[in-house]
C-alpha cells in the first residue's frame, strides 16, 4: 500500500483543472498575496537583522525533509554518550525578523499558517523570510533557537537547555535518499544515531501509553503539466525525525508549566464508552485489543497493510477528536495533556509555517533567561487559541476540499470501471434513511462513499458509478 498512485488524464485540459484549483481559492476564501506594504516589511526585517552574539556555527547541523523543501525550520546534531545522547536542534529565529505587533506580526496572526494547494504554497511570511533569510538552508549563517537536550540510555528525557545562537547547517538531506542510504549500510553516524534515538522515543511513547497513528498518508504531488495522488506509509526515518520534533515539543511544555505560563497543544482522553465500542469492533475485525495491555501499545502493534488492522486504525484515528490550544492558567497538569502522546506538548518547531510556534519559542526563552513575560507577549499568547482555530479550521477544509476535487478529477474518465476496495465504514440504515458507507480503493490512493451492504474490514468489488470533478464528489457501488 505504499506508492499507489493515479495521474490526471491526458484528454483533460489542464486548464480546466487549473481554473477549478483557483476556484478552490475564491471558494475557501484562502489569503490572498502579500501586498507591497508587507514585502516591504520583510525586506527591511532582512535588512535590519541582528544577528545572536553567540556563535554556534562550529556544529555541524543537517537538515531533512521532503526533496525539494526550502522552508526549512529544523536542523539537528545527534551525539552519542556514555550516559546515553544528546540532540542539538536548532530552530529557525523566526522572532528576529517578526517583531511583536509589527506589521509582518500582524499579517501572520491574520493567516495563522502556511496554506498547501496542489498548484500552490500560500506561505505564512514573505517569501524572503519563510524560503531564504529565515530558513536554515546548507551552507548559510542564520539565526536559531538552540535546543540542546540530555537523554539516558533509554531515551528519557534529561536535561534542557535554550539559547539563541548562530548555526550554520552542513548538509540537506531528503527522506527518500536518507533512507535508501541507511538501508544500503550507509556509515553516515548521523542517520545511523536518528534511527537509534527516534526507535527508542517511540519505544517511550509506547511505555506512557501514547500511540502515533501510522495510517498510509493520501498526497497530491506534481506531474509534469498535472498532479498525481501518492498515497504511502510514511518512511522509519520520517517518524524518527518526527519522534525529535515531537522531544521538543514535550520539552517546551516542561519549561512552560514549571513557569506557570505559556500555550499547549492539548487533546482529551477519548471517553469510556468510545473505548469500550472500539474495543467490541477489535473483537469483530479478529484482532481483538486485550485487557492486558494498554491502548498505546495495542496500537503500535497494528500492521496497516492487513485490510481489517487497517479499518482498526481508521477507527483509532477517530477517537483522537478534540485537539485544541489552551492557555497555562493554573489548572491541574491533567487537563493540559496531549492524550495521543499521553504527555503534555506544545507546537515548537514550525515558525516558519505555523503562527503558534513563535510565541513558544519567545515564552521559553525568556523562561530559560528569567526574564518577565512582557504584557505584549501575554496579549499575544490569549489571541492565540482562537487565530490558531480558525486558520487549522481554514487551512483543512480547503486541503481535504483539493484531495476531494483531484480524486474525482483523476477517476472522471472512468465511471463504469471495476475496483477492488476496503470497506472501512459500513453504511447504516436508520429510522427509514439509508447513509453512505466509505471504502478506500486497494490499488489506487482513494477513498470515497458507497452505497450497498458492506462489512468493515472486508474485501469487496465497486464499480465506480459518479465523479464530478466541479461537485468534487465520487460515489461507488458494491458489486461483489
Amino acid at each position: 500500500m505504499s506508492d499507489r498512485r493515479i495521474r490526471s488524464p491526458r484528454p483533460v485540459p489542464s486548464s480546466d483543472l487549473a481554473q477549478l484549483l483557483l476556484g478552490l481559492e475564491a471558494e475557501f476564501e484562502v489569503p490572498a498575496p502579500f501586498d507591497e506594504a508587507t514585502l516591504k516589511a520583510a525586506e527591511n526585517a532582512v535588512a535590519n537583522l541582528e544577528m545572536p552574539s553567540e556563535d554556534a556555527t562550529d556544529i555541524p547541523f543537517f537538515t531533512i525533509d521532503p526533496e525539494g523543501a526550502t522552508d526549512l525550520d529544523q536542523a539537528m546534531y545527534l551525539e552519542k554518550t556514555a550516559e546515553g545522547y544528546i540532540v542539538n536542534y536548532a530552530i529557525a529565529d523566526v522572532p528576529a525578523f517578526v517583531e511583536l505587533n509589527s506589521v509582518l506580526d500582524q499579517v501572520a496572526r491574520e493567516r495563522g499558517q502556511t496554506f498547501y494547494l496542489p498548484h500552490r504554497k500560500i506561505t505564512l511570511h514573505p517569501p524572503v523570510i519563510s524560503e531564504d533569510q529565515g530558513s536554515l538552508l546548507p551552507n548559510q549563517i542564520r539565526p536559531a533557537f538552540h535546543w540542546k537536550i540530555t537523554l539516558d540510555q533509554a531515551g528519557s528525557l534529561g536535561t534542557v537547555e535554550l539559547k539563541r545562537v548562530m548555526i550554520k547547517s552542513r548538509a540537506q538531506l531528503d527522506y527518500a535518499t536518507a533512507q535508501q542510504d541507511l538501508d544500503n549500510g550507509s556509515e553516515n553516524q548521523q542517520l545511523k544515531l536518528l534511527a537509534e534515538i527516534g526507535a527508542l522515543r517511540i519505544e517511550q511513547e509506547r511505555l506512557r501509553g501514547g500511540a502515533s497513528l501510522n495510517l498510509p498518508d493520501q498526497e497530491i504531488e506534481e506531474d509534469g503539466d498535472g498532479y498525481r495522488l501518492v498515497s504511502r506509509v510514511p518512511l522509519p526515518l520520517e517518524e524518527h525525525n518526527a519522534q525529535i520534533s515531537l522531544l521538543t515539543g514535550i520539552a517546551a511544555a516542561r519549561f512552560m508549566l514549571n513557569a506557570g505560563v505559556g500555550i499547549l497543544r492539548t487533546m482529551p482522553q477519548p471517553e469510556e464508552k468510545s473505548l469500550q465500542e472500539f474495543r467490541a469492533q477489535t473483537q469483530l475485525l479478529g484482532h481483538p485489543w486485550s485487557d492486558e495491555i494498554s491502548y498505546g501499545e495495542y496500537l503500535h502493534g497494528l500492521d496497516v497493510s492487513d485490510p481489517k488492522q487497517l479499518v482498526i486504525m481508521h477507527r483509532a484515528a477517530s477517537l483522537f477528536r478534540g485537539a485544541d490550544y489552551h492557555l497555562i492558567d493554573g489548572q491541574p497538569e491533567d487537563e493540559l495533556i496531549q492524550a495521543a502522546l499521553a504527555a503534555p506538548y506544545s507546537h515548537t518547531t514550525a515558525p516558519l509555517r505555523r503562527l503558534v510556534d513563535r510565541f513558544v519559542l519567545l515564552t521559553c526563552h525568556l523562561i530559560t533567561t528569567g526574564e518577565s513575560i512582557p504584557d505584549e507577549l501575554k496579549d499575544a499568547l490569549e489571541q492565540l487559541p482562537s487565530l490558531m482555530r480558525e486558520s487549522s479550521t481554514a487551512a483543512n477544509r480547503v486541503s481535504r476540499a483539493a484531495l476531494d476535487l483531484m480524486e474525482a478529477f483523476v477517476l472522471q474518465s472512468r465511471v463504469g470501471e471495476q475496483f477492488q476496495a476496503i470497506i472501512l465504514q459500513g453504511g447504516s440504515n436508520k429510522d427509514g434513511k439509508e447513509s453512505s458507507g466509505l471504502l478506500q480503493l486497494i490499488d489506487l490512493p482513494v477513498t470515497g462513499s458507497f452505497t450497498g451492504p458492506g462489512d468493515p474490514g472486508s474485501i469487496a468489488t465497486v464499480k465506480l458509478v459518479h465523479a464530478d470533478p466541479q461537485q468534487r464528489q465520487i460515489n461507488f457501488e458494491i458489486v461483489a
